[in-house]
């Protein structure tokens, strides 16, 4: 077996939460072009529609269903309604979680409500898809979770303490479901975008991108290859870990801090 036949999702079928729009539509579309069918999730039906239409478009299986992921119930029914719709499930991806909690308050300020909806959304939400799949991954002797993690959980922000916080726990849960169901052939990795304006094409100038080390920001597709890779057979080797891709900006102390390099001038 190749390389190229390595990476083919051919005869899997994915879960994207978040699948409608941005990072999570990527995702699921990469997935298609590589051979899966996949389901999309989301609160509304409207843009998973539209990705349900491009799947379909590109030969593949397609399957979207309404979701609040902070919900036991509703992902109880996103589970079941997948694997009823494709007789199996493979691969899921966190993808679904925000950053708006607790915006523009100074620290004293802060609510219960506002951490909740922090930790639900990013953290919470991840724990309970997770808990819903991994019976079923058990069942069937393997499975990939990729979790899309951020730089802002690896690096601290002034006043940062919800977003940060929960996504710095989502890097430390897929170390820790990694580690647990390792010798069950269940893979866990993470993938933690920089900056992805989620509306650009290539040709299309950002001023957000004269700040980041490689002189631009992240376009919505050049996250697919990265999640093809981590749910194929190629990856069986990896596990536990999460990646940056974000164009070397991290590292560089642009994000998620806000600093700057000095200029070589």
């Amino acid at each position: 077996m190749g390389v190229l036949d390595r990476l083919s999702l051919a005869g899997k079928t994915a879960l994207v939460t978040g699948g409608g729009t941005g990072l999570g539509q990527a995702i699921a579309l990469a997935f298609a072009d590589a051979g899966a069918d996949v389901a999309v999730s989301g609160r509304r039906i409207e843009p998973l529609e539209a990705t349900v239409a491009m799947i379909e478009a590109k030969g593949r299986r397609a399957y979207s269903v309404s979701t609040d992921v902070t919900d036991e119930a509703q992902i109880a029914r996103m589970v079941a309604g997948t694997i009823a719709a494709f007789g199996q499930l493979d691969i899921l991806v966190n993808n679904a979680g925000g950053g708006g909690a607790g915006r523009g308050k100074v620290f004293p300020e802060l609510t219960l409500d506002d951490w909740h909806e922090g930790m639900d959304g990013n953290l919470t939400s991840m724990f309970l898809c997770c808990r819903e799949v991994i019976p079923h991954f058990l069942e069937r002797g393997g499975g990939r979770v990729i979790n899309v993690v951020s730089p802002s959980g690896m690096r601290g922000r002034r006043g940062d303490f919800m977003y940060g916080i929960a996504k710095a726990g989502t890097v430390q849960f897929t170390r820790a479901l990694a580690m647990t169901y390792a010798r069950e052939n269940i893979r866990c990795t993470g993938i933690a975008p920089g900056a992805f304006p989620h509306f650009l094409e290539p040709d299309v100038p950002n001023p957000r991108g004269d700040a980041q080390a490689a002189g631009r920001t992240g376009i919505d597709y050049e996250i697919g290859p990265l999640a093809v890779f981590l749910a194929s057979e190629a990856s069986d080797y990896v596990n536990a870990h999460s990646f940056l891709i974000d164009g070397a900006s991290t590292s560089a102390g642009v994000l998620p801090a806000g600093l700057v390099p000095l200029s070589a001038d």
